[in-house]
């Protein structure tokens, strides 16, 4: 348990400082946290294992939160279940970070150059542990998350500008393939000590 923390504690420290710039270099910061996972990638999984022996769904767990100035930051710990996949949804325009930390993720990515423009499908990616995605702020994007894994859950560290607490979920109706947004409230199952 010790390490665990110590490998948190590394991480949240990492994203928060990164995070005293409002617009912080998200590449730089995905190469510095990436680093620290890669260079030890069993230990870091073995090291986790208390938190993936919860099966109570999926969890958002806080692992810091800074207000200061004009910078702030909320840095997450997310639990998946086995094949879990959350709704297409936004991010409220706050610039963000996610990496694995231990098992598969399948993103699909959308933009869309302005408010009224359609949903362009960007692309899909899979993160191992140690990868990285990342938006700026104010970009119209979306995604949709899933974990690969049919009976492992996985974890994944999550840096925002901000406290992402309300944002928008999509459904793409099937008649005129346009999408609806859905005001969503998004909740903070603990906060993890490290």
């Amino acid at each position: 348990m010790r390490r665990h923390r110590h490998h948190l504690k590394a991480l949240r420290d990492i994203a928060l400082e990164h995070a005293r710039d409002p617009h912080p270099d998200l590449a730089s910061l995905a190469r510095e946290l990436g680093s620290v996972v890669h260079r030890d990638a069993i230990g870091l999984a073995n090291d986790l294992a208390p938190l993936r022996q919860h099966r109570h769904g999926f969890r958002r767990m806080l692992l810091a939160r800074r207000n200061a100035g004009h910078s702030s930051a909320s840095v997450l710990l997310l639990s998946w279940p086995a094949n879990h996949v959350t709704p297409t949804h936004d991010h409220a325009g706050l610039w963000g970070l996610e990496m694995s930390l231990h098992g598969a993720l399948g993103v699909e990515s959308w933009a869309r150059s302005d408010e009224a423009g359609a949903w362009q499908l960007r692309g899909r990616d899979w993160l191992g542990p140690g990868d990285a995605l990342w938006f700026d702020a104010g970009k119209e994007n979306m995604h949709r998350c899933r974990n690969l894994s049919r009976q492992d859950i996985a974890l994944s560290l999550h840096v925002y500008g901000g406290d992402l607490i309300d944002c928008n979920a999509y459904e793409q109706d099937a008649q005129s393939r346009r999408w609806r947004a859905q005001p969503q409230h998004l909740r903070i199952d603990g906060a993890l000590r490290v």
